[in-house]
């Protein structure tokens, strides 16, 4: 085996993936950042469940300023805990391609979207997202997962916050 091949996952690897599905699991919003037409950035809280970690869904109207924003750059998201003690915050950095569910594919996607809801949110209908409706079902396919891992991490800090790349394929 070469010096930088590796058979399986690391632990630091499983461990991550794992923060990264418990911040997923149970944080609900997500810091959506998206780019303005003159390249200014827009960031927006929205509401969102997920699916197997790789679709994040949220409603919203067609004609909020992120809603517009969406196919005319990649978009980004940060999922963390707005409450979590000073040194205690977990945080999971988002990055893919959004955009409006097709009415071809809201049946489905409305299914796995609103599968997981904390009780007092509202599983929306197909017809309630389509047609005369005015909210509509919006998809981030995440591409890239990151976790915020902290420079005084007990198990994996290094002296300075990072980024570190998960792959939560599988999960």
């Amino acid at each position: 085996m070469s010096p930088g091949e590796r058979h399986g996952p690391s632990t630091m690897d499983t461990d991550l993936a794992r923060r990264a599905r418990s911040v997923l699991d149970t944080d609900r919003y997500l810091v959506l950042g998206t780019v303005d037409p003159d390249g200014a950035p827009r960031v927006s809280p929205v509401y969102f469940t997920h699916h197997g970690y790789r679709d994040l869904f949220w409603v919203s109207r067609p004609d909020t300023h992120h809603s517009g924003n969406l196919g005319r750059a990649p978009v980004s998201g940060l999922v963390f805990d707005s409450s979590a003690r000073v040194g205690r915050g977990q945080a999971v950095y988002v990055t893919g391609a959004a955009a409006e569910v097709a009415e071809a594919e809201l049946a489905d996607a409305c299914e796995v979207a609103f599968a997981r809801l904390d009780p007092e949110a509202h599983a929306f209908t197909p017809a309630e997202l389509s047609g005369a409706g005015s909210l509509r079902l919006y998809r981030l396919r995440v591409e890239r997962h990151e976790v915020h891992v902290g420079g005084s991490d007990p198990e994996h800090g290094t002296g300075r916050d990072r980024r570190v790349e998960v792959d939560l394929s599988g999960g």
